[in-house]
């Protein structure tokens, strides 16, 4: 195990007596809301504390019903959400871990539900996030609303909660006081810095209050807005030693706004490169202890974080939904699945109300739904190994099951094996590698090489199950010329290093990777140093580093229209970046040696010149492996790109392999009856 002497030594805030130096940041769920009794919330929390997890922080806890971030936020006027958080703490101190309330208002980022209450805010500014206008508060609901936050820091202490910490950065109602963008009040409350920094340093000093002596308090402020014409940094700092002065025992660093044109948490941001802008607010308030996160997936990340700057403690927060066993795994020197930043089933689902989950890991979320070893362990055959594949041997070998996968190619990976390759994805590869090892030790028989024809029906026939995951294949488009030898399917183009001029057919997410991964060359910066220059953070030239001349040709006019909201519009200012050009609209008429003909949106027929050009439209479904274990006659289920092609996402793929998997071990032939207890994942959707 790599030396992580300094994350896994004991932490402090205040009194209190941290394990180790990781903090699980705070993530909206989607589930506080849930009519359960708090058991879900309680089920995910008490799993990440027996994992090894020390202090965690909820999801936000809005002080009252204008503070909710939407229909699905717990409101601490409720006193159902009371109980189901009383049950959260009974959990995670039965499980030897430590939890923290996020104190919570979303000010102009609040989106009511339509019987609700409208949202209120220092200035009536519009929202791109929210898409509302809020009311701007009177003094007297300024007042009331500090009332709130001191009234729930109460709360949490009543209901035996550790910690508290006050919800104060990416934009939410704090931070809309300190901006000069959303704070336009020229009162007590707004006017110049010290007024718009009034609100929070007001809230920490009656939580304070409120929570009592030794009772500790961690501060969540932005250390660095991203905002144009956002909260200098010099307002910043003088508003960390403001809320030190008022009581906090920690300041924890969050990066950015929702509204910023600066990505802070996606797979195009280069893992701890916001640490320098904590260091600077640890500069600012000295011994009091701050907590460094945004973009750190790892214990070694955190490892370098506080082994080479004065940071105390790193936040870590989707990684957690990852592998609920993070801290316990390493510690143990087993494997980690590594969070990949992709956003698709945590933040991306958050944002649309959907509860969360995570790509590489469906049962973050449902861990109610208990594995139980199997009293009649079974044989069974997945075929494929690709994210479905990897995913449903993992999961039926859990269950005691005996696994042997076939996979047609020489290695595990499916299509992560390419994705690995594209700038900001390269820990696809480590996925892989988490499952190749985890079914290493759990004694999954791996066949490389074996592609199931149709001379395997006795084969498939010796199992009690086939799980097929046998993938997809690439979509061949109707386009004379398309045979020429030029013409590579993107499995060619992922696999040779383009250079020159290179026609990509198709604007979906596997086309926007591969024009990601032929315009970025190696230059002479660091990741982390090329982030921030590129985005005017630190001075400095970008050199340009372009290895191919790329133009993506979409006949749709929204190109990767299936790539989630929080990071589609990063991806896409790469690629403008890098000078990929996009053109909308087309119809195809012939590839030729010189590139492909194309109809434009205004009826002109051009040539885009290209010496390679690459068909990346899409996948359909190879039926052959199905229809083998529908000849076998045995139980089987299909699984992501086998079944359907149509809007097939890793999300999907790992859900499918998972709830395949569990049917087997519950509905499988010979299997027993549940008794009880439930569906154990016949239904994941991801």
């Amino acid at each position: 195990m790599t030396d992580l002497r300094h994350v896994l030594s004991p932490g402090r805030i205040g009194r209190l007596e941290l394990p180790h130096r990781v903090v699980m940041g705070a993530m909206h769920l989607g589930f506080e809301a849930r009519d359960d009794g708090g058991a879900a919330l309680a089920a995910f929390y008490a799993e990440r504390a027996r994992g090894g997890a020390g202090l965690m922080v909820t999801g936000g806890a809005a002080v009252n019903a204008e503070g909710s971030g939407g229909p699905d936020y717990g409101v601490l006027g409720d006193a159902a959400f009371h109980a189901r958080l009383r049950r959260v703490t009974d959990r995670v101190h039965e499980a030897g871990g430590l939890i923290a309330l996020q104190l919570f208002h979303a000010g102009r980022y609040a989106r009511p539900a339509p019987s609700g209450p409208p949202p209120v805010a220092p200035s009536a500014v519009y929202s791109r996030f929210s898409g509302r206008e809020p009311y701007a508060m009177t003094a007297g609901q300024v007042r009331e609303t500090v009332e709130d936050f001191a009234r729930g820091a109460a709360l949490a202490r009543d209901l035996g909660f550790d910690a508290v910490e006050v919800m104060g950065s990416e934009g939410y109602l704090v931070d809309q006081f300190l901006s000069p963008l959303t704070n336009l009040r020229d009162d007590e409350w707004g006017g110049d810095a010290v007024r718009r920094a009034r609100f929070g340093v007001e809230v920490t000093r009656a939580v304070r209050a409120a929570a009592g002596e030794g009772f500790p308090v961690v501060f969540r402020l932005t250390g660095i807005d991203l905002m144009d014409g956002g909260t200098p940094q010099e307002d910043v700092l003088a508003f960390a030693r403001a809320l030190a002065g008022a009581g906090a025992d920690a300041l924890n660093v969050g990066i950015g706004w929702h509204e910023s044109p600066v990505p802070s948490v996606q797979a195009v941001v280069p893992p701890g490169v916001w640490t320098p802008f904590a260091v600077r607010v640890k500069e600012a308030v000295g011994d009091l202890p701050v907590i460094a996160g945004n973009r750190v997936n790892r214990l070694e990340t955190a490892e370098a974080i506080l082994a080479g700057t004065p940071i105390d403690l790193v936040s870590m927060a989707r990684p957690f939904l990852a592998d609920a066993d993070l801290v316990a795994a390493t510690r143990q020197g087993r494997p980690v699945n590594v969070c990949l930043a992709c956003n698709q089933a945590c933040i991306d689902n958050s944002l649309t109300e959907r509860e969360v989950s995570c790509m590489v890991n469906p049962r973050a979320g449902r861990e109610t739904l208990t594995l139980v070893r199997s009293v009649r362990p079974r044989r069974v055959a997945v075929v494929g190994g690709g994210p479905a594949g990897l995913q449903a041997a993992r999961r039926a070998a859990l269950a005691g099951h005996r696994v042997e996968l076939h996979e047609a190619a020489d290695a595990l990976g499916g299509q992560f094996r390419m994705a690995r390759k594209v700038p900001g994805k390269a820990d696809y590869g480590e996925t892989v590698a988490y499952f190749a090892a985890e079914l290493d030790s759990l004694g999954v028989r791996v066949h490389l090489g074996h592609p199931i024809g149709a001379d395997d029906l006795d084969l498939l026939r010796s199992y009690d199950g086939v799980i097929v995951a046998s993938g997809a294949r690439p979509r061949r488009v109707d386009i004379p010329g398309a045979d020429l030898p030029h013409v590579l399917t993107y499995p060619e183009a992922f696999a040779c290093p383009l250079e020159g001029r290179v026609a990509i057919v198709g604007g979906g997410g596997v086309a926007v990777d591969l024009a990601h991964l032929l315009t970025r060359g190696h230059g002479p910066l660091g990741e982390g140093e090329r982030f921030l220059r590129r985005h005017g953070l630190v001075d400095g030239p970008v050199p340009v580093t372009v290895r191919a001349e790329v133009t993506l040709l979409q006949r749709g006019t929204r190109v990767a229209e299936r790539t989630g909201r929080s990071t589609r519009w990063a991806v896409l200012a790469e690629l403008r970046e890098q000078g990929v050009r996009i053109v909308r609209g087309v119809t195809y008429r012939r590839i030729t040696p010189e590139g492909v003909w194309v109809t434009d949106q205004d009826g002109t027929e051009r040539l885009v010149e290209a010496e390679t050009v690459v068909v990346a439209a899409g996948q359909v479904t190879d039926g052959t492996v199905p229809a083998l274990a529908e000849a076998a006659g045995v139980w089987h289920r299909v699984v992501g790109g086998a079944r359907d092609a149509d809007g097939l996402d890793a999300v999907r793929a790992f859900a499918e392999g998972f709830a395949a998997a569990a049917e087997f071990d519950e509905r499988g032939p010979g299997a027993p009856e549940p008794a009880g207890l439930g569906n154990r994942g016949g239904t994941v959707n991801g």
